[in-house]
């Protein structure tokens, strides 16, 4: 800006230049603390127009003017936007008015008029405009920075209370089975079966847990590659059971031999919370498709059900703090998680649903594996 405004200079006699050097010099001095380098880099740029009586009075201006700014700038940025607006306006007159008094006395300006205009005038009103544009879009990006605050404070009390919620039912449970075999003797097998369904319950509340500290802390803990196949073979296996319960038959598609980069537990657990939901979301049985394509850069996964699929606003909040088409019964925690570690990956994730019809889930990762080819099971 420094440089440009001298190519846009004037001379009106052979010793005086005319330009717009004052205006960054005071911006970037006042707002930014450059004041003593500006100074320097305006004296020498001004070199470059010759070493005349203008020359010399650029020098004794902006010398201690550049001193004068790393004075004023620590003062001047605990200021509130108001006074440091007239503060700019202020110095920026008082300069201009002395650069003026000095030319009278050192050379008369063939045309005072053009002085007065080059010197007071377009400099005042520049510094004004770009000193209210500089805070206005401070007071803009402050005004950004508290809103998103707030959002993440009451996204955290929501997610708290909703987590305290999941943790107790389980807890609660496990303590009423313990305390019933602390003061009534029970059989072996009645013990067991008790015992069994305390660690379940545990089981419960720690899931919970790893959800909501895979959801604060996305980042990935351990870059490694990641056999897709392989992995969601596995989380097939452990579904398994679940989608017996419901009647659910799940169909897996392997169209690729590939892999992808990535934590490989954060992994598994995203395609578990979605292939999850997509079975209880079939409460009457129905179809899960599972398949994989591969795209030379990319590998795709989708999640088909036939479940009671979404609304266009459900879809729309999907993933979103203390949302779940689950209604009272869930905490949209698992999307959430979801949707953090597919995006630690560089992954993408579309959805598409139609109530009545079910749901399907699109992911896309970057292959990690040039060798990945395509292979039909």
């Amino acid at each position: 800006m420094l440089w440009m405004s001298l190519q846009f200079s004037f001379k009106s006699s052979s010793d005086f230049q005319f330009d717009l050097r004052l205006i960054p010099v005071l911006i970037g001095g006042l707002y930014a603390g450059l004041g003593p380098w500006l100074s320097v880099i305006a004296i020498v740029f001004r070199s470059f127009f010759g070493l005349g009586t203008g020359f010399w009075l650029n020098v004794l201006l902006y010398v201690p003017l550049g001193f004068l700014l790393w004075r004023i700038y620590p003062r001047f940025k605990v200021q509130p936007p108001p006074k440091r607006i007239a503060f700019s306006v202020l110095l920026t007159v008082i300069l201009s008015v002395v650069t003026v008094i000095a030319m009278e006395i050192w050379s008369s300006p063939e045309s005072r008029l053009d002085a007065w205009a080059a010197h007071l005038a377009v400099p005042t009103v520049g510094v004004a405009m770009i000193a209210y544009i500089i805070e206005y879009v401070r007071r803009d990006l402050e005004l950004k920075k508290k809103l998103i605050k707030t959002e993440k404070l009451e996204a955290v009390e929501q997610m708290g209370a909703a987590i305290s919620h999941e943790i107790r039912n389980p807890l609660t449970a496990a303590a009423g089975f313990v305390q019933l075999l602390i003061e009534h003797p029970q059989p072996l097998e009645k013990r067991r079966e008790y015992l069994h369904i305390v660690k379940g319950e545990l089981e419960s509340a720690e899931r919970v847990i790893k959800d909501y500290l895979t959801f604060t802390k996305p980042s990935l803990d351990y870059i490694e590659e990641i056999n897709v196949k392989k992995e969601i073979t596995q989380v097939i296996n452990i579904l398994t059971p679940l989608a017996n319960q419901n009647s659910v038959r799940i169909t897996a598609n392997f169209a690729i031999l590939g892999s992808i980069e990535g934590d490989r537990q954060k992994f598994h657990q995203s395609i578990l919370n979605v292939l999850k939901n997509a079975i209880e979301a079939m409460p009457k049985g129905g179809e899960l498709l599972v398949e994989t394509n591969y795209t030379k850069s990319h590998i795709s996964i989708s999640v088909k059900d036939t479940g009671v699929g979404m609304t266009p606003e459900q879809l729309q909040k999907l993933g979103e703090p203390y949302y779940s088409t689950k209604g009272s019964k869930g905490t949209g925690l698992g999307m959430m998680v979801v949707f953090s570690i597919v995006k630690a990956m560089k992954g993408t994730i579309k959805v598409e649903s139609k109530v009545g019809a079910g749901t399907t889930f699109y992911f896309s990762f970057p292959v990690f594996s040039p060798s990945a080819k395509n292979e039909r099971f």
